[in-house]
């Protein structure tokens, strides 16, 4: 067992301006993936410019934080932004969602397609591989914040936290739809696969390792759990990711596509 290490969520204090290191996981993660896309557009046969790029970053990151908070807001903590309607706006307090993010950036996603007049797959496409390492960092913000641990374990490598020794949940997230998915889909992406592809690895593989996870991790305590008594709100919301994920490879792939 491995005592959790209690991080001060507070990275540096500058009189009145506390820095956090779950928003400095996002910026590295924003930054990561800026990086990464900008490799992507210098392959040889990109049709993706380096400026492009900062758009697409820009664009994106505006769709990850307000979908991400308003999806926190109507998925998880609808209740409370009734009674408390300006904690909408208090992103410091942490409280974002995965699912709202992801709508966020795919309502971005189709703006920006529009503006450079490329088709939504197309950009989709081009992002997702440079998505999931951003998803890691924000997983390894959600460890040292302390939030989003798992059920009780006696498996050597958990956490004990308040006495009680948790499976490490977000690092298991971190690991899944973070470093290996991004492999998955760096490496995929590079095959040149048909358009909406890797979209729909995305989908799928982001999908099963949410759901998986969700097993070990507790469900939000102001929620519980849901249909047939096991499932989570995060596996309810995952569900149709995968079914998505499915119908995209199977579009992308289909005989008939692949013949013309």
């Amino acid at each position: 067992m491995i005592p959790y290490p209690d991080i001060d969520p507070i990275a540096l204090q500058l009189g009145p301006l506390a820095i956090r290191w779950y928003g400095l996981m996002y910026i590295l993660g924003f930054g990561v993936a800026w990086w990464l896309g900008r490799r992507r557009a210098a392959r040889p046969g990109s049709d993706w410019t380096a400026e492009q790029v900062d758009d697409l970053i820009f664009y994106g990151a505006l769709g990850v934080i307000i979908g991400g908070r308003l999806g926190s807001i109507l998925f998880y903590n609808f209740d409370a932004w009734l009674r408390d309607p300006i904690m909408l706006l208090r992103v410091w307090e942490g409280g974002m969602s995965f699912h709202g993010g992801l709508l966020g950036v795919m309502l971005a996603m189709w703006f920006y397609g529009r503006k450079l007049g490329r088709g939504f797959w197309a950009v989709t496409d081009f992002l997702a591989p440079i998505v999931p390492l951003g998803l890691a960092f924000g997983r390894i913000g959600n460890f040292i914040n302390g939030e989003l641990w798992g059920k009780p374990t006696d498996v050597p490598w958990a956490f004990v936290v308040d006495g009680v020794a948790r499976h490490p949940s977000q690092l298991y997230q971190a690991a899944l739809e973070g470093v290996a998915l991004f492999l998955v889909l760096w490496f995929y992406s590079a095959t040149r696969p048909p358009r909406m592809a890797v979209s729909g690895a995305f989908a799928l593989g982001y999908g099963v390792f949410r759901f998986l996870v969700e097993f070990v991790r507790l469900p939000d305590a102001h929620i519980g759990y849901l249909a047939f008594g096991w499932l989570t709100m995060g596996q309810l919301l995952t569900i149709p990711l995968i079914g998505l994920g499915i119908v995209l490879l199977w579009l992308a792939y289909r005989p008939a596509r692949r013949g013309v």
